[in-house]
């Protein structure tokens, strides 16, 4: 999709990090992003086809109503969302106001085999069988003729704390390659309390922060009354870039999981 890019040079631009829930509350996903005015999306769990989702492209729609540019990476064929004339996907979407080039897709080499096929279980929404596997969104984003990369990521949920860890140093090892003149931003639905573990030894020696390490607010509402929800959504920046106003946004209710908004000023 390509829009007009905006014609000013800012000195800051507003990041927005936010698993959407496949879509399935479309219209207050949008309504929120609308209200933002964000100049990066970095989304998880958008849908493409599926029949929960009205056989919307999910990513398209969100596009088009904020009249952004936008890249959709497929994480997996929703085996029960589809048919076999008309399959269904899901996967990561980032959207700018801005230009977006080079899209990549990291496919991780680890992965849990807990949603292949299998020949017993019927193609049924309950057993969610898929085609596919957990990757990261890379993306170029030029805005007014600097460049920034995004990593926009979705690890894991089911395996061990293990396995995202080797899914997030496999990110890690190919943001090596970036130009460390470029700024980087990794965000996305990580699926476990990096700040709380040896990951973020791993992120310190990429020279990766966060501007959430030290409010600790999570970002997933409580499913039971024993529950009290989990901080495992993050937005990380690298190089000349300072992020600034970090917000859990916990009032909004158009997912599982809240949003994340902060203020990247531009070196």
């Amino acid at each position: 999709m390509d829009m007009n890019s905006k014609l000013w040079s800012p000195t800051a631009i507003r990041v927005i990090d936010w698993n959407i829930d496949r879509g399935l509350r479309l219209a207050a996903v949008i309504e929120f992003l609308e209200s933002m005015k964000g100049d990066l999306l970095l989304l998880q769990e958008a849908d493409l086809n599926a029949r929960r989702t009205n056989r919307v492209n999910v990513a398209r729609e969100i596009a088009q109503k904020l009249r952004m540019n936008y890249v959709f990476g497929c994480e997996f064929q929703e085996l029960t969302q589809g048919s076999r004339t008309s399959p269904a996907y899901h996967g990561q979407a980032t959207l700018s106001p801005w230009p977006l080039s080079n899209p990549r897709i990291l496919r991780f080499q680890k992965q849990s085999n807990f949603w292949r096929p299998r020949w017993f279980l019927p193609e049924m929404e309950p057993f969610q069988e898929r085609i596919g596997g957990r990757m990261a969104l890379i993306t170029e984003v030029n805005v007014a003729g600097r460049s920034l990369v995004t990593y926009n990521l979705h690890l894991e949920s089911r395996g061990d704390e293990n396995l995202r860890q080797c899914q997030l140093r496999e990110c890690l090892d190919d943001a090596r390659q970036v130009n460390r003149e470029v700024p980087v931003v990794l965000a996305g639905d990580l699926n476990f309390e990096v700040c709380r573990t040896s990951a973020t030894s791993d992120l310190t020696q990429q020279q990766f922060q966060t501007a959430f390490a030290n409010q600790y607010i999570r970002t997933t509402p409580p499913k039971s009354i024993l529950d009290r929800g989990s901080a495992i959504d993050w937005i990380f920046t690298r190089g000349s870039v300072s992020a600034m106003h970090p917000k859990v946004h916990t009032s909004v209710a158009a997912s599982d999981h809240y949003p994340l908004s902060l203020t990247l000023t531009l070196g």
